[in-house]
């Protein structure tokens, strides 16, 4: 496989990769850091690609393992931010609600692994099947939908005990919201 190839199959899935990656990091500039990082991986790694077809599934791979080595890293663990569109989606246009779902959202997502993160990303953001998500994971499809689950569970787990019996109970629309989005996922 030659180089042209590469750029070829790259052109229609560009912008939702560095979608991706800008979502995944939580900051535009770092995301591209990313997604620099993986197609220079890509790149590297292209002759190890079997079928022209699974493009898509390898290099999301590869973007997800660029990220978890980056988190490995022990100055990457002290930061996870959370994208500012993400940010918007959950609380509004109230710059208060935005700030409380950002702060409660990042330590929700803290306390997932890198890969669990990256699959939440994947599926709850920017749409994957969990067929895509086992196909590039070269997981079954039963495993994939287990670790979601988890990964729902721990955040709703995280969730409830974060937040104060008084703020639990209120009807806050970011905390109703975060709530309600923890247990619907499951459903």
């Amino acid at each position: 496989m030659d180089n042209e190839l590469f750029w070829k199959l790259l052109k229609p899935v560009h912008p939702e990769a560095a979608s991706f990656c800008r979502k995944l990091m939580g900051d535009p500039d770092e995301g591209d850091d990313l997604y620099q990082d993986a197609l220079v991986s890509a790149l590297n790694k292209f002759e190890s690609l079997r079928r022209e077809s699974a493009f898509r599934p390898w290099l999301f791979r590869i973007m997800v393992n660029n990220y978890r080595n980056r988190c490995r890293q022990v100055w990457w663990r002290r930061r996870v931010p959370l994208s500012q569109e993400v940010i918007e989606t959950v609380a509004g246009r109230d710059p208060m609600g935005r700030y409380e779902a950002q702060r409660q959202l990042r330590y929700l997502m803290a306390n997932l692994s890198a890969e669990d993160r990256a699959l939440v990303v994947l599926h709850e953001i920017e749409g994957w099947a969990t067929s895509e998500l086992a196909g590039m994971l070269n997981k079954p499809e039963g495993t994939i939908k287990t670790r979601l689950f988890r990964a729902r569970a721990k955040m709703r787990r995280t969730l409830e005990r974060h937040l104060p019996k008084n703020k639990a109970n209120s009807t806050s629309l970011e905390v109703a919201y975060a709530m309600q989005r923890c247990k619907t996922m499951d459903e």
